[in-house]
């Protein structure tokens, strides 16, 4: 396995830093375990700040021409992918998640690597963009950065990086809808091509009914409206499932939740006031600190996250459960470089109450895996003995036709060492990939296992986790809510 390459100077050592925790964070959900997360992340970090560095010096020997790429973590990220291909190519695949193992058998994958002109519109707008406008884009709606924290990354004024970040989404919409017009496309696409540009450009057009069921059926179609809509909250989706391809969706899920950790928790009472997100859908007061500290947490936090909890009999059952899009737990650890460990780390979700920011979908493809280990029985018995009185909230957080977002927040009486949440579904959903819990379907019942990191919760405090699910019909609201076998209200 490579080591990590060297920095040439201390600017490429903040971008190391920078970028590490992005790299293990979807290394993470494309491996079965964490000592196979840290060796892909490892290669794949080797191999793309290679081509990141020829990129650069190739545009510096260019006489002013601009070399279509990426910024940075896209394009690490792109490496991680690619790194996963080879090693289904040359017979490692069983290190490898296996939903993701039949993604890159198939021809979706196929496309991000095919014939530039089939390639997703998301993909194909960022590289058109000049480098520094598609950094501030990803950083602000995939990265989840409070603006201030992007304009001092990127050396950019905090007064005026919201206009500048309404004009590059302007500027990604226009490229994007250039891409579209140049892929290949049938007869009925080609007809519908000019509508949809015209029905995304404004909130107060209805979507034709015609077109609705087109966008319905078609991917493509489908893909390139959300990147045309930048009103609604998908713009982010479209991004993460147009560059990343499998497990964008949860990979921005992660990134979302690391930041609020990264930036919420551990911060004295008179932090910086001007750190008010200023980007559309953001209403949270987010407390920023100084980059360099932020990014080594966030390098240390995401690494000492991922150490293999020992046990022989325990051994899946740890690497499946710790495989929550969260990072950044920690907030008192000191590093330098990111170490290959995990450890259990203090919980970061347990008494979160608010709504996160939900993507659209553009992606119809898995976006992770559910774990298939599910520990029979009670998970601790002081917690099951406990009379547990409970409220769920169940929220909705997005739809599209055949699949769903979901978070569910429950609110316990008792203090608990361990939970267990059960419900059942009324119309055959299916759940999918499942953060901050294990998850475990028999038909409609669902139970949701604790993590090992969000065991804990004190008397009155609310544990919560998310979930992606499938549909084929209706979508209503479970019944039937349990926590550790006693039943919750609902409401």
């Amino acid at each position: 396995m490579p080591d990590l390459p060297t920095p040439q100077d201390d600017t490429e050592a903040a971008l190391f830093s920078e970028c590490w925790d992005a790299v293990l964070s979807y290394a993470d959900l494309c491996t079965s375990g964490s000592l196979t997360a840290h060796q892909l992340a490892t290669e794949a970090f080797t191999l793309g700040m290679r081509e990141v560095r020829a990129a650069a010096s190739t545009h510096v020997r260019g006489a002013g021409s601009r070399t279509a790429r990426l910024p940075t973590i896209p394009a690490l990220l792109t490496a991680v992918r690619a790194t996963a291909a080879a090693w289904e190519a040359d017979g490692q695949g069983h290190k490898l998640d296996p939903e993701l193992r039949l993604w890159l058998n198939s021809g979706s994958a196929a496309r991000f690597s095919g014939p530039p002109l089939g390639r997703p519109v998301a993909l194909r707008g960022l590289r058109d963009m000049q480098e520094a406008d598609a950094a501030l884009l990803w950083l602000a709606e995939v990265e989840a950065l409070p603006l201030p924290t992007v304009a001092r990354r990127l050396g950019l004024d905090p007064a005026t990086v919201a206009d500048e970040l309404d004009q590059v989404r302007g500027l990604f919409r226009d490229r994007c809808h250039r891409a579209h017009l140049d892929s290949p496309m049938d007869a009925q696409c080609r007809s519908y091509a000019r509508l949809l540009d015209a029905v995304t450009r404004s909130t107060a057009v209805e979507t034709p009914g015609d077109l609705s069921r087109h966008l319905a059926t078609c991917v493509r179609c489908a893909e390139a409206a959300a990147c045309l809509r930048l009103h609604g909250g998908g713009l982010p989706g479209a991004l993460a499932g147009g560059v990343i391809g499998w497990g964008g969706l949860a990979y921005l899920e992660r990134r979302r939740r690391a930041t609020e950790v990264r930036l919420g928790a551990g911060r004295p009472g008179g932090a910086d006031a001007d750190d008010r997100e200023e980007g559309a859908g953001r209403s949270r007061v987010l407390r920023g600190g100084l980059l360099a500290a932020a990014v080594l947490l966030s390098a240390l936090a995401l690494g000492v996250s991922m150490m293999p909890f020992g046990g022989s009999g325990e051994d899946t059952a740890a690497a499946q459960d710790d495989r929550q899009p969260v990072a950044d737990r920690g907030v008192s650890r000191t590093a330098a470089r990111p170490t290959a460990t995990r450890s259990p780390s203090a919980p970061a979700s347990a008494t979160r109450t608010e709504r996160r920011p939900a993507p659209q979908k553009p992606d119809p493809e898995p976006q992770g895996t559910s774990s298939a280990t599910h520990r029979a029985g009670p998970v601790n018995a002081s917690a099951t003995t406990r009379p547990a009185g409970c409220r769920v909230a169940y929220e909705l957080d997005s739809q599209w036709p055949d699949g769903f977002q979901a978070t569910v927040s429950v609110t316990t009486d008792q203090a608990l060492t361990g939970w267990e949440v059960s419900w059942a579904f009324r119309d055959g959903q299916q759940v999918g990939q499942m953060w901050d819990a294990t998850v475990h379907q028999d038909g409609p019942r669902v139970t949701a296992t604790a993590a090992d990191y969000n065991k804990t919760v004190a008397a009155h405090g609310t544990l919560s986790f998310g979930f992606l699910g499938s549909l084929t019909g209706g979508n209503r609201t479970p019944y039937r809510f349990t926590l550790n076998g006693s039943p919750c209200t609902v409401g």
